[in-house]
């Protein structure tokens, strides 16, 4: 009978010292002993991606991003290697590999590359030799032999676009947490773990801050129904599974409550309130690659001109202001002001799309707490309130609460 192929990946506190890679090759080798083929897709130690940026910034105030690249990938090429060592110590044959090597293919944009191809060749090879194939996440290279970066959460992808094409039994992602939480555990204790949940609310809630999985590998999930477990690298319990939308689903109004606190409101004052106005703003911060998430016209009171609110996460506010400073000479505004000490707090869930009171029922439990809205954003499964950061963890609180997230179903 074939085996199944089993596509495991390894965050960096998965993999954060000798003892826990140890751990990790006794759990690869548990999965083997079952029958199944296993693909490894293993992160850097720890903070070792932190500590190399770090090494970066003493030297130069703005790198090189190639340079970056360079430098960024050697974390995983460790973490490979010593994974590698571990599973041949117990005995069960092992390869590690860089992105490079085994084939990933991507486009030339520097600490932020987009996968354009995957090769099987050489890990089919080994797998039939019955070996363990380790492969380096966050990395690939270009079509000029350039070593590329994945940006963060890179591993996540790589490990679904090896699933994808592998055609993987499971994609299972293993983390420092036992599953996707109804909200973050640390600041509501009483948050359950999910046994399920959609691609597309995973895809929501992961793109509004839940740490657990990363937004682009859910995209690539939920386009290739990527099968996915998400679990942890210390506990044998079973996890999350991430499945296609089923009926029972819609019959939850809200799946979970999330929170980003990295994300500063940018306000452009007094721009002119006539047509094309807004379109110049947001095509001169599209050309400059400024991220822009939520965005909020005011009511021109003198039809005049009008405050225009957007937010961009934290990492981008440098460049967005050097844009943003050129932009209100071009369109004539009279200044612009920051705000970054903003959350955006959200509920996600597919039973949005067939009941009704959800965003009444939200604007009602921040309000029992005396807690202003500022922004709101809407979507089909997903509403997110922009409120100030010193009321973030209360408003993701009384919100969980409102929706009893904490009661078993």
């Amino acid at each position: 009978m074939k085996k199944k192929i089993i596509v495991q990946k390894y965050g960096g506190t998965s993999v954060a010292n000798t003892k826990k890679i140890i751990n990790v090759a006794k759990r690869i080798v548990s999965c083997k002993r079952k029958g199944n083929h296993v693909v490894a897709v293993v992160s850097a130690l720890g903070d070792t991606t932190d500590e190399l940026l770090r090494l970066a910034g003493e030297i130069s105030k703005y790198p090189s991003e190639r340079e970056l690249d360079m430098l960024l990938a050697t974390g995983e090429q460790v973490s490979v290697a010593l994974l590698a060592m571990a599973l041949n110590e117990l005995g069960c044959k092992a390869i590690s590999f860089t992105g490079a090597q085994v084939g990933i293919m991507t486009d030339s944009s520097y600490t932020k590359a987009k996968i354009l191809d995957v090769g099987t060749g050489k890990i089919k090879k080994h797998l039939a030799e019955n070996k363990v194939v380790i492969v380096a996440g966050f990395q690939g290279k270009d079509l000029k032999n350039e070593i590329t970066t994945l940006g963060r959460g890179g591993s996540d992808i790589t490990a679904v676009a090896l699933a994808k094409v592998l055609k993987a039994e499971m994609c299972e992602i293993y983390t420092d947490v036992k599953g996707v939480y109804t909200t973050d555990p640390r600041i509501v204790p009483e948050a359950r773990k999910l046994s399920t949940i959609s691609y597309e609310e995973m895809l929501e809630m992961a793109s509004l801050g839940a740490q657990v999985m990363q937004a682009r590998s859910m995209e690539v999930a939920s386009k290739f129904n990527v099968p996915m477990h998400i679990r942890s690298s210390i506990s044998k319990e079973k996890g999350t599974l991430v499945i296609k939308e089923v009926k029972d689903m819609e019959d939850v109004l809200v799946r979970g409550v999330t929170v980003n606190k990295k994300e500063s409101k940018v306000t452009i004052c007094d721009v002119a309130d006539k047509p094309g106005e807004a379109s110049r703003l947001f095509e001169y911060l599209a050309k400059a690659e400024v991220n822009v998430d939520m965005i909020i016209q005011n009511i021109s009171r003198t039809n005049k001109s009008t405050d225009i609110s957007f937010t961009v996460e934290n990492k981008g506010l440098r460049k967005t202001k050097k844009v943003v400073k050129e932009i209100i000479k071009k369109i004539g505004a009279k200044g612009v002001k920051y705000d970054e000490n903003i959350a955006k707090v959200s509920v996600v869930g597919i039973g949005m799309r067939s009941h009704s009171g959800v965003a009444a029922k939200m604007f009602k439990a921040l309000a029992s707490k005396k807690i202003n809205i500022e922004m709101i954003s809407t979507s089909e499964i997903k509403i997110s309130c922009v409120v100030s950061s010193k009321d973030a963890d209360r408003a993701v609180k009384v919100i969980h609460k409102a929706f009893g997230l904490e009661k078993k179903r």
